[in-house]
């Protein structure tokens, strides 16, 4: 083994910390990377599951968390009302591939969690997810909205990128839900009505 391998993948790896979100980090002085995000992600879904007292394979779950970004290393960020966010997994997915064949990577099922993570259904993923669409709604809330204004983002938007949580997840959803009502009272969101308006 040769440990300036390792090392080597280990540099590529922090590559993750130039990638820029939407998100601002809490006080919306900058926007979060995504190697933040992934360590935000993996304690809020270990504090999640405990919290729901989820009977899960809590190191998959916080290996699906450390992982499910890797891939913007070479694909960047895609905004989650972004067009392009149905297709963006391909180009994350050979960056995964990439990594996985790094000559110093040992992780030997880097792919195949990146894989489950992504297009798999247990318990993990779902939780994962759900905690994922979660945390940059908490830091919009806490910034006052500040990206949704700035892309003039709709409520009914944010309602529908959410929606899958209510299966799962019923209190989170429920959260959510009211959250959004508050965001738009407060202008944060644009109202569908409002936003009908502006594009006429």
């Amino acid at each position: 083994m040769d440990i300036h391998q390792v090392t080597n993948f280990f540099l590529e790896l922090d590559a993750l910390k130039h990638i820029q979100r939407r998100s601002y980090i809490t006080g919306g002085e900058r926007l979060e990377n995504s190697a933040e995000h992934s360590w935000h992600l993996a304690m809020a879904c270990w504090n999640i599951a405990a919290y729901f007292q989820l009977d899960v394979d809590m190191a998959k779950l916080l290996q699906y968390a450390l992982v499910h970004d890797l891939g913007e290393v070479d694909a960047g960020d895609t905004f989650l009302y972004s067009k392009e966010r149905k297709t963006s997994n391909e180009a994350e997915r050979l960056c995964v591939q990439r990594f996985s064949e790094h000559s110093g990577n040992h992780i030997q099922d880097l792919l195949t969690l990146w894989d489950e993570q992504e297009f798999g259904h247990s318990t993990e993923a779902k939780l994962m997810k759900a905690v994922d669409r979660l945390l940059p709604f908490l830091l919009n809330i806490a910034a006052e909205g500040k990206t949704w204004k700035s892309h003039q983002i709709r409520a009914s938007q944010v309602k529908n990128a959410h929606a899958f949580i209510a299966d799962d997840f019923p209190e989170l959803h429920q959260w959510l839900s009211e959250k959004i009502d508050y965001a738009t009272q407060q202008g944060w969101l644009l109202a569908d009505d409002a936003a009908e308006v502006a594009t006429e």
